[in-house]
């Protein structure tokens, strides 16, 4: 049920912000939010994470529905008690069926977050994919350790 809700919010608010972004600005526009720090900058990517892959969208759509569906498993295989690690994995599946229904119904992903000294830009499902590893890989180090103790 976690997975199902975080996920869904994710999803929920990725396409409200980029359905706000493409009926409100043109393609190329940047509208400062913070000088020389933060703009909304509309473009949209043909590709994977900083460009790569350009137009390889059927390669891409699939690469992301295995990942999807290996964390969607993964997630099932976590028992209940490791919040963290399902919270992670929630938030990884959100971005990325975020961007996946971005791929499906106009071929490239639109983003918009414009950090001025990270040379990307990107939207609210990738923050939740990188949120959503990060939380992960923090809750599992922290129990790697635990389990390594147990004698089984």
């Amino acid at each position: 049920m976690l997975l199902i809700f975080i996920a869904a919010a994710v999803v929920v608010l990725d396409q409200i912000t980029k359905y706000l972004v493409v009926s409100k600005m043109d393609l190329g526009e940047s509208i400062p939010l913070i000088r020389n720090f933060l703009a909304v900058t509309y473009v949209r990517n043909p590709g994977a994470a900083f460009g790569m892959l350009p137009h390889r969208t059927l390669f891409l759509i699939i690469v992301t529905l295995l990942v999807a569906g290996f964390i969607i498993y993964l997630y099932q295989a976590v028992p209940a008690g490791y919040t963290a690690l399902r919270v992670g994995l929630a938030l990884q599946v959100g971005g990325a069926l975020g961007n996946l229904i971005d791929r499906v119904r106009n071929v490239s992903v639109v983003d918009f977050i414009d950090v001025k000294f990270f040379p990307p830009v990107f939207n609210v499902a990738d923050i939740a994919v990188v949120i959503g590893v990060l939380i992960f890989i923090i809750a599992f180090w922290r129990i790697a350790p635990l389990s390594r103790s147990r004698p089984w």
